[in-house]
């Protein structure tokens, strides 16, 4: 995604003049007509001060992530690490790179192919930002619907290949944008190729994550709306999370909504750019694309203000790392998901082979007399049957007998 500027050679400039005077002498007509950038420095103030503060405030929440995922071992935690990693290849490529260096400092006076390859990497950056967050919400959707489909099939190995394979994607996807054009500079009109890369480029970031997020936020709405019905509580499998939002579900919908609010601006530009008027010449449109680059970039430094506001263990492991202490290396859960979820699968297995060679096994006829005579024992007088026996499980299930009391 680029959101290099032309600000940074003018200060505050007012939509071209058609009328000739003698300071236009000299100037080309495609000079003339060209739009100027009326926000000034303000962009490279705004970029700096976002890089100062996103770049160490993701790195905070990197190092809380990762002592949370390594305490827990819960997938969601490796999935925030995800989006994480994401923003702060953003910050560097978009605003460090793209912008601060490239257009503040060398005023993009710099080898074409470099211009182009940074080009690629941007958008690779930005698209791995924003989809890094649609297996977290594929995760939340199958965790609250489908809790035992997530017992089985969510665990950190899991994830870890999931959000390869995203990332791969991502930086593949960005090659094609080697061919991006610069909208501040190029005076023609949008070409064929133009619009090919500007619609596969908001669908990408836009159109396609917010329907997914659309979707699947919508059904786990719906799924806990159903779960605070009365009638719905006897139907309730007792695996399911109770019918009420979570931090983690909280959580995802703020993530979600902070980013289709601050994408939408940037998404609207493009389209009226491409078919209505173009930002090399129209003053008005350039304000508004730098404005809503410069919205959009402020996604990659509020997650963690999110996650403060939201998570308490998120909270208390970052005041950990701020004082400089160790917290504990498991948590008060047990054991991890996973290795619980691989204990229960062997017990029942453990079980269930018992089972078969119990049932395989043929009984003697006294052993199934013994069998019989001590069923019927305990369903006539249980305290009897536990006082013959010695064992204090019916005694304790049915209280004292009347000589106890």
């Amino acid at each position: 995604m680029k959101v290099t500027h032309n600000c940074t050679k003018v200060m505050i400039e007012w939509p071209n003049v058609t009328v000739s005077s003698h300071q236009d002498a000299g100037l080309t007509p495609e000079e003339l007509q060209k739009s100027k950038c009326i926000l000034g420095f303000i962009p490279v103030v705004y970029y700096s001060a976002l890089l100062c503060v996103g770049v160490p405030v993701n790195i905070l929440t990197a190092v809380a992530l990762t002592r949370l995922a390594c305490r827990t071992k819960k997938t969601l935690y490796y999935y925030l690490l995800a989006v994480t990693g994401s923003d702060i290849l953003s910050q560097l490529f978009i605003i460090f790179v793209g912008f601060l260096l490239e257009t503040a400092v060398f005023h993009r006076e710099v080898p074409a192919l470099l211009l182009r390859s940074v080009s690629a990497a941007e958008f690779a950056a930005n698209h791995a930002s924003i989809w890094s967050t649609v297996p977290l919400t594929v995760d939340r959707y199958v965790a609250l619907c489908h809790p035992l489909l997530h017992r089985q099939i969510s665990y950190p190995a899991r994830a870890r290949r999931i959000i390869a394979a995203v990332m791969a994607l991502a930086l593949a996807s960005g090659v094609p944008f080697f061919w991006w054009s610069d909208m501040w500079r190029n005076s023609h009109p949008p070409t064929r190729l133009d619009t090919v890369l500007i619609w596969t480029h908001i669908t990408i970031i836009y159109f396609l994550p917010c329907s997914i997020f659309l979707v699947l936020n919508s059904l786990i709405i719906r799924t806990l709306r159903a779960r605070r019905r009365p009638d719905h509580d006897d139907r309730r499998p007792r695996s399911a999370p109770p019918g009420r939002m979570g931090k983690t579900t909280a959580m995802l919908l703020a993530v979600t909504s902070v980013f289709s609010v601050l994408w939408a601006p940037r998404t609207v530009v493009l389209i009226y750019h491409l078919y209505v008027a173009s930002v090399h010449r129209d003053w008005r449109i350039h304000l508004a694309y730098d404005l809503s680059n410069m919205l959009a970039m402020l996604n990659t430094a509020v997650n963690f203000f999110l996650y403060c506001f939201v998570s308490k263990p998120f909270r208390g492991t970052v005041r950990d790392i701020l004082l400089l202490r160790a917290g504990p290396l498991y948590s008060g859960r047990g054991l991890p998901e996973q290795q619980q979820h691989n204990n229960n699968a062997s017990l029942s297995s453990l079980y269930n082979t018992k089972r078969s060679q119990r049932d395989s096994t043929p009984a003697s006829p006294q052993r199934a007399v013994a069998r019989h005579t001590s069923l019927i024992q305990v369903q006539l007088c249980p305290r009897d049957t536990a006082a013959a026996s010695g064992s204090g499980v019916a005694s304790a299930l049915c209280g004292p007998t009347e000589g106890e009391q």
